[in-house]
């Protein structure tokens, strides 16, 4: 919807939908850390693992195409992650409990998350690999789908966009930190993912913690209703009335991350056979990619959420921050140098900073329904979870079929453009 002076319900677009108040000052700050500490430290340890040490891995574990393992693993988990974010979106919306309805989950999420990652690290099969992957997407999404849908329960609408940047420029300085966590691990691998597993074990229960407490059912005043089957069954429905704008943020979103993650994912693999680095240099060359990334990250998130809620615009930050991360990935290309990459993670981290700095905000402002926020916020999250296993996939097979990283950065850049477009179709929106 587009940012006024009143929300399309007619509340004052700077009053908390769960208090009917506007946010002190306090719980401002309290929100705000609490959204970025939660996007930190997941990030960082699902990225060590994902990006870095779970590929160096499957190269010396020797049991086939690092590629096409990576790519296998990651396709089995997406239908576990598919079903994960909508399942627990709804079930997050339908708890009542004296903890709220969406903490239990966020803090269960990072337990489970943490086994899984456990397991997966220390199998030495395909199968157990990807097994253990799987529980890995079913616990970050069961943390992600309620966490998210925070943003819409009790973040006034006039100050989204602020806290956006919080959740989503966090996410991204994870990212960066993750790759310079799993470098640093590289060699001492059994100590990089124990690392991980801890981090994804606290990530819930911190937010929990800095978060102002969420009302329970009975504080709240909800009354528990009595429901069948058939209503439990029809909550996990999509939406399907007024929801052209909803599908549109799916699609370009999708888009985005498959163009941004054609890269991002396989940097690593990138800088040793398309540069050409040894595994020493690498790792070097990557820890310093993840320090220019990090600090431009910080300084385009931090300023550009605070911009598109003055601005009261959510679109064209959308599409410049889509043509800078074009513009960087195109850099490679001309650049097969690990200069070539450097440029990439600062001028491609940029655009992807502005643009996951409103990411969120938007996603919020698109919604059909309040009352089913978690499960239709869980369904645009998908956009990430699946960008992010399809883009894998795609690399996969361009490896295999053309023996060389060189095809994947225009593929990768028409992704980003065309979901900039999508987006920028959306009607509701500014």
């Amino acid at each position: 919807m587009a940012l006024k002076e009143e929300t399309a319900a007619g509340m004052p677009s700077d009053i908390a939908p769960d208090s009917g108040r506007p946010l002190t000052t306090t719980e401002k700050w309290r929100f705000g850390i609490g959204f970025a500490l939660f996007s930190l430290i997941w990030m960082t340890a699902g990225t060590s693992g994902s990006q870095v040490l779970l590929p160096q891995r499957f190269t010396e574990l020797g049991i086939g195409v690092p590629e096409v393992i990576f790519g296998t693993m990651n396709s089995v988990g997406c239908v576990f992650a598919l079903a994960a974010n909508i399942i627990f979106g709804a079930l997050s919306d339908m708890t009542r409990s004296r903890f709220g309805k969406r903490n239990p989950w966020v803090v269960l999420g990072g337990i489970v998350t943490a086994a899984g990652y456990l397991f997966a690290a220390n199998s030495v099969a395909l199968a157990g690999i990807v097994g253990g992957w799987c529980v890995v997407q079913i616990g970050v999404n069961m943390m992600i789908a309620p966490a998210v849908a925070v943003l819409s329960d009790r973040i006034p609408e006039s100050t989204r966009g602020t806290f956006s940047a919080f959740y989503g420029g966090a996410q991204i300085v994870g990212q960066s930190a993750g790759t310079f966590l799993g470098a640093q691990f590289i060699k001492h691998m059994g100590a990089g993912f124990l690392t991980g597993t801890v981090l994804f074990a606290v990530t819930g229960i911190v937010a929990v913690l800095i978060w102002p407490r969420e009302r329970s059912s009975k504080d709240a005043g909800v009354t528990v209703e009595r429901r069948t089957a058939a209503d439990i069954a029809r909550s996990f429905i999509p939406p399907t009335r007024n929801c052209r704008d909803f599908y549109l943020a799916l699609v370009g979103r999708l888009l985005l991350m498959v163009g941004w993650s054609m890269v991002a994912t396989y940097q690593l693999y990138i800088l040793q056979k398309y540069v050409g680095l040894s595994v020493d240099d690498s790792g070097t060359a990557i820890s310093t990619m993840s320090v220019i990334s990090m600090v431009v990250l910080i300084v385009t998130s931090v300023v550009s959420g605070p911009i598109s809620d003055r601005l009261q615009r959510r679109k064209i930050i959308v599409a410049v921050g889509s043509v800078i991360i074009a513009a960087g990935i195109a850099i490679p290309i001309a650049m097969p140098t690990a200069l070539g990459m450097m440029l990439y993670a600062g001028v491609a981290g940029t655009g992807y900073g502005i643009y996951i700095a409103v990411d969120q905000a938007l996603n919020v402002d698109v919604l059909p329904s309040q009352e089913e926020a978690g499960k239709d916020l869980g369904i645009l999250n998908l956009a990430n979870t699946v960008g992010q296993v399809l883009a894998p996939v795609l690399v996969g097979g361009i490896v295999v079929a053309t023996d060389s990283y060189r095809l994947i950065f225009p593929i990768a850049i028409a992704c980003v453009l065309v979901g900039a477009v999508v987006i920028m179709l959306i009607r509701k929106v500014k």
